[in-house]
């Protein structure tokens, strides 16, 4: 599947050398406003200790992980919504992204210069999400006569107006959609009528505040940005960090991030969090080829599950065997899962499961 998360951010907080150490790139990261100017695309993988097992119990050749796209969108800046930087390029790369990423300063570096003048992740926070906010609010106030005398002549269903209305209502507060949603839920907006909207800041929403080993261990700083950017995530790292440990061998990675005082890279925070924020998760196949985990999003059936790895599947469904990974982890083989009652048969109606270990049967 297709999707990307969209890394954001003022000029110089790091977000280009965050966007290296997700994909050892190479992208220039440079110390002033626009280095990154055409975005610049990474795949990421998906950090999946399952696929290992898998592999073992397989005898699998490879292991396939899931994979988190990410692209370095040009650094924003104030009046970026009227167009100024490299605002009107931002917005329409921005506008393609399935979520926003953004990433703000929490460190001190005399070297590199803030293009405020001063370190304050809030008030970065503020100043990209008011250039989200005012590029909706344009958005929104052509929408609405146009929504108007199309509902008048029973061109578009009044709910996209409604939506339109309290999405107008929200961002004149100068709230982003995303931050609203449960309130515009409880107003009864409907969702699907909201998303035709297309607002950039109804998209899904993951922060990374940028740090230093001090912030890593600042757990009032931490509450406060989480409290901050709630509902959306919050991941703190030092992007410095990370670039050094994706190029050390996997011991001597995990000696230097417990020496900081961590278990896991934020690099994998970030993927694993941003995967889930893209409302996706996993099912896994096995044998002697390969072990692979495939990308679904939540909810999807056992045919649209097959249809990821081929149309044919799809199309042709018949069925699905299907084991659970902790049970076939358990007795160790198919065969054993089988002899077991581990194994099921699930039809079209079946609604996959995270970590399903699965093989469909199809017919075109």
């Amino acid at each position: 599947m297709a999707l990307t998360i969209g890394i954001v951010g003022l000029p110089n907080v790091g977000k280009s050398t965050l966007f290296n150490a997700l994909t050892r790139a190479g992208v220039l990261a440079a110390n002033y406003p626009f280095a990154t100017i055409e975005p610049n695309i990474g795949v990421v993988s998906l950090p999946d200790p399952r696929l290992d097992r898998l592999a073992e119990i397989f005898g699998s050749e490879r292991i396939v992980p899931a994979t988190v796209s990410f692209v370095d969108i040009a650094g924003i800046v104030r009046g970026a919504s009227e167009g100024e930087g490299m605002g009107n390029q931002f917005l329409a790369n921005i506008r393609e992204a399935d979520a926003i990423c953004q990433v703000v300063r929490a460190f001190t570096d005399e070297d590199v210069h803030h293009v405020a003048g001063k370190v304050d992740p809030a008030d970065d926070l503020e100043t990209i999400n008011t250039e989200l906010v005012l590029a909706d609010l344009q958005t929104v106030e052509k929408q609405i006569p146009r929504l108007e005398k199309e509902v008048r002549g029973k061109k578009t269903d009044p709910a996209v107006l409604t939506a339109a209305e309290k999405a107008y209502e929200v961002l004149a507060e100068g709230t982003t959609v995303f931050a609203a949603r449960d309130r515009l839920a409880k107003a009864g907006v409907d969702p699907a009528a909201l998303k035709q909207l297309q607002l950039l800041t109804s998209k899904p929403f993951i922060y990374v505040v940028n740090t230093d080993e001090a912030g890593l261990a600042d757990e009032a700083m931490k509450a406060r940005m989480r409290d901050l950017v709630a509902p959306a995530e919050a991941i703190f790292l030092d992007a410095k960090l990370e670039s050094e440990l994706i190029e050390l061998d996997p011991e001597d990675a995990a000696e230097m991030l417990a020496s900081t005082g961590q278990e896991e890279s934020g690099l994998a925070q970030l993927a694993r969090v941003g995967f889930d924020t893209l409302g996706l998760q996993t099912y896994l196949t096995a044998g002697p080829k390969e072990s692979r985990a495939w990308t679904i999003r939540k909810g999807w059936t056992a045919p649209q599950a097959a249809g990821v790895i081929h149309t044919d599947f799809e199309r042709g469904f018949i069925k699905a065997e299907v084991v659970g990974f902790e049970d076939l982890v358990e007795v160790g083989s198919i065969a054993a899962a089988r002899a077991a009652g581990k194994a099921r048969i699930e039809g079209k109606e079946y609604v996959m499961a995270d970590g399903d270990v699965v093989e469909f049967r199809f017919n075109v």
